[in-house]
């Protein structure tokens, strides 16, 4: 378990330090696609990226208290492998974005995989170290993996135009992100990265592509109602599991 949680904190550094490896990182190239992707529709404002600095100093204070204090701590550990994969891929994943957007989209999705394992794994207690970086993460790589993917499609000319893929993928992360955020029944801040990364779209759409716009503000409507729910419903049933308990 200890040989883990130092693996975790390497690959937490090393997630974190990408962006110094890779200075001027601003979003893919528009000329990496036959179409150039000059200020996609699927894309959010460039405040919505913000939220990295968080979530990096999040994620590698989580891993620094896991290695000293939770160590030997199975519930702890049981996130550990999936967490350190797709922080791992993290590390390298500015690199890839630079030179292939169709590299960077399957490694983004192979990232937000084994971050959504990992949350699910992620221990109840001490919800703010544990589960809430965790969660995150997980939130805003769902949103991100496709807002990668509506920009690989409409740069290469596939069936729509990036107008129509940024409806289509705005729509993915919201059923994806609400199917996740339902079955977790808890941690609604991994719905909340999910709707800062929608609202970021809304933004970057305001007054220019009112229709994607409107599509971001109402999934970002709907993730609130469904976080909301299903945090009444993960109430209600550790309530009820403990009435059955002292019965």
């Amino acid at each position: 378990m200890r040989a883990k949680a130092i693996f975790l904190l390497l690959a937490a550094l090393a997630f974190a330090a990408g962006p110094l490896l890779v200075p001027g990182f601003s979003g893919f190239d528009p000329r990496l696609y036959p179409d150039p992707q000059v200020n996609p529709p699927v894309q959010p404002a460039g405040w919505a990226f913000s939220i990295w600095g968080v979530i990096y100093l999040w994620l590698v204070f989580h891993a620094g208290y896991g290695l000293i204090i939770r160590a030997e701590q199975p519930l702890w550990d049981a996130m550990r492998w999936p967490l350190i994969a797709s922080l791992a891929i993290g590390a390298v994943w500015l690199w890839v974005a630079e030179r292939s957007p169709l590299g960077a989209t399957l490694l983004i999705f192979a990232m937000l995989a084994l971050a959504v394992a990992a949350l699910f794994r992620a221990p109840r207690a001490e919800r703010l170290l544990a589960r809430v970086p965790v969660g995150l993460y997980a939130g805003w790589l769902s949103a991100a993996s496709f807002a990668s993917l509506g920009l690989l499609l409409g740069g290469y000319d596939i069936w729509l135009s990036d107008r129509g893929w940024a409806f289509v993928c705005v729509a993915g992360a919201v059923l994806l992100a609400a199917l996740v955020q339902a079955r977790l029944r808890r941690g609604p801040e991994y719905a909340g990265a999910a709707i800062w990364a929608l609202i970021g779209i809304a933004a970057n759409n305001w007054g220019e592509e009112t229709g994607v716009s409107a599509a971001a503000l109402a999934g970002a409507l709907v993730l609130a109602v469904v976080a909301v729910r299903a945090a009444r419903s993960g109430v209600r049933r550790r309530r009820g599991t403990g009435d059955a308990a002292a019965g």
